[in-house]
């Protein structure tokens, strides 16, 4: 036995009859995951540290990158650099423990990140240096003597 279809003139499969009010199973549980829940839930989750920002700066006599990235310690960084290649990484694993007579509480976390910047040929790798204070990065990259930029002046003509 065969079930027959009948399709309307407009060719539409759609059930004129149905109540557009009522939302199905499935767009129910989009409203769900898309709006009712925390953004957590939607953002990168559980990936440990997001990727911090970045300010670059351009002085007359250095770039400085400056990088927000507080509650670390400045024993928490490792600043490499390798050719014209400068990377800026962090690795920091907690766990706690907590006993009492009849349950145990064990926390562990992990986050991590790296940053890597193509130096430009003017940056005079023998000098940078960093700092890290108030949850700031400051990493001076100090140009060569003739990359500086010279103050303008006035040439007399001859």
């Amino acid at each position: 036995m065969s079930n027959v279809v009948s399709v309307p003139k407009n060719g539409s499969l759609a059930n004129r009859n149905s109540n557009q009010n009522f939302p199905t199973l499935s767009t129910w549980l989009d409203d769900v995951f898309n709006r009712d829940l925390p953004s957590v839930f939607s953002s990168n989750f559980n990936t440990g540290m997001t990727l911090p920002q970045v300010n670059i700066k351009e002085t007359a006599d250095a770039f400085v990158v400056d990088m927000a990235v507080p509650g670390l310690k400045k024993s928490d960084f490792h600043i490499d650099l390798d050719n014209q290649l400068l990377s800026i990484s962090t690795e920091v694993k907690e766990e706690n423990e907590h006993k009492e007579d009849n349950y145990t509480r064990r926390e562990f976390g992990y986050s991590s990140f790296k940053r890597t910047f193509t130096l430009p040929e003017s940056v005079n790798d023998e000098k940078i240096n960093a700092t890290y204070k108030e949850g700031i990065l400051c990493v001076t990259l100090p140009k060569k003597e003739e990359a500086k930029q010279k103050p303008a002046r006035s040439i007399t003509i001859s």
